[in-house]
């Protein structure tokens, strides 16, 4: 990040506005501002500047940021950050996004072998898809009539009719923020059957705080749900941003060899000054 001209200055204070070249790219409408970190030139301990960044009035907008990073062992490392600025959990559609990033980076070809929040992972590029595998799932929790479960992140999953005219918003609050989940949160995931096969899913997400367009993580959680309740792999999942997949082999009330499938895209480039005080 090149060092521009002194913006300000007082007798108390100097800031020098350093120019960061960032990505935004989107994974079913899920987007996220993607930063080539592997010089490790970004503040990243420097909450309210990501926070800034991925607010939609005053800054590039976005559901997370996402660092790319290298590491000895792997192609690249993810780091995500929630809208909130702070540091965050398994993500399936920025890690889809990350791969892709990848890519036209030249950081990989078309198979990558990567290091995330959850521990390692696998995605292959396959024309406009990505098939991200997940990390297994080894048990689903039964909340009376609702499910809990981890698939690199929290989720609970609760079946829905007329999932269009929900409150999602109000609705997911209520669990995200009531005793047993208020401390630490949990992403919240509306469901619908559409068909023998498919479901529709809407989803509250911790960090964001508020309704996202589609989530990876959750999207694989409700999935693996239907299969418990007797749907065959691959799942067809709708959300609001798009469409994607879910492959899974059940193993007990487990679930191994699970796949995300579906697009990520370059949405646009650009640099924004990030002020730096010395």
């Amino acid at each position: 990040m090149p060092c521009l001209k002194i913006a300000r200055k007082s007798w108390f204070n100097c800031f020098y506005y350093m120019a960061l070249s960032f990505y935004k790219y989107q994974g079913t409408g899920n987007d996220f501002v993607m930063i080539d970190n592997r010089k490790l030139t970004f503040p990243a301990t420097d909450e309210q500047l990501i926070k800034s960044l991925c607010n939609r009035r005053t800054g590039i907008g976005a559901d997370g940021l996402i660092l790319l990073q290298n590491h000895d062992d792997y192609d690249f490392e993810m780091v995500y950050y929630n809208a909130d600025g702070r540091l965050g959990s398994m993500c399936g559609n920025g890690a889809r996004c990350t791969v892709r990033f990848a890519k036209q980076l030249g950081v990989i070809e078309d198979v990558a072998y990567f290091l995330a929040a959850d521990g390692e992972h696998q995605a292959t590029i396959e024309r406009e898809e990505i098939q991200l595998k997940m990390t297994d799932v080894v048990g689903v929790e039964r909340i009376e009539d609702d499910f809990y479960l981890n698939t690199g992140s929290p989720h609970y999953v609760r079946f829905v009719e007329n999932i269009d005219n929900l409150d999602v918003y109000a609705e997911g609050r209520l669990v995200r923020y009531s005793p047993r989940f208020n401390a630490v949160g949990t992403n919240v995931n509306f469901v619908q059957r559409l068909s023998d096969n498919s479901i529709y899913v809407r989803t509250y997400e911790r960090g964001v705080e508020d309704e996202t367009l589609s989530c990876g993580t959750g999207v694989t959680a409700c999935a693996l749900i239907a299969g418990l309740t007797g749907m065959e792999s691959p799942v067809s999942v709708k959300t609001p941003g798009g469409n994607l997949k879910v492959a899974f082999e059940q193993d007990g009330m487990g679930f191994r060899y699970i796949y995300l499938i579906g697009p990520a895209k370059l949405v646009f480039t650009g640099t924004v000054p990030v002020p730096e005080k010395v």
